[in-house]
């Protein structure tokens, strides 16, 4: 069961990724982001730490970006907005960010503050 579990988790993220390379990426909008990075390792954050110049895909917006690691306040604060925006969708991004952070996620300013605490929030941007 667990393995059926994994599996299917693993072919729910990997979704969007099939849908950008089939050129589908304006079904998804601008909530999923495609990050391309050179590295050999899985670790994203580390590829462009050590390799600055990502591509960016965001609905039908592709980039070379920039990028910055936003601090714990700016984090959180763009996680408060993010979910004031987006109040109609707000259980099922609790119910996401529960399964990532492996406790209950309701959306507390402490809440925010473990999730930007474990999960950076990256900012892009193109580059001039």
């Amino acid at each position: 069961m667990t393995v059926a579990l994994t599996s299917l988790r693993r072919r729910l993220f990997r979704a969007p990724v099939v849908l950008y390379h089939w050129g589908f990426s304006r079904l998804l909008g601008h909530r999923f982001v495609l990050l391309i990075h050179v590295g050999r390792h899985p670790d994203w954050l580390r590829n462009i730490e050590a390799r600055p110049g990502e591509e960016v895909v965001i609905g039908r917006d592709h980039f070379v970006a920039t990028h910055r690691i936003l601090d714990l306040d700016e984090a959180a604060h763009v996680v408060a907005r993010y979910e004031q925006r987006n109040r109609f969708i707000a259980p099922i991004v609790r119910l996401g960010l529960t399964w990532l952070l492996g406790t209950r996620y309701n959306g507390s300013d402490s809440d925010r503050r473990k999730l930007v605490t474990r999960l950076p929030l990256i900012a892009f941007r193109p580059q001039s």
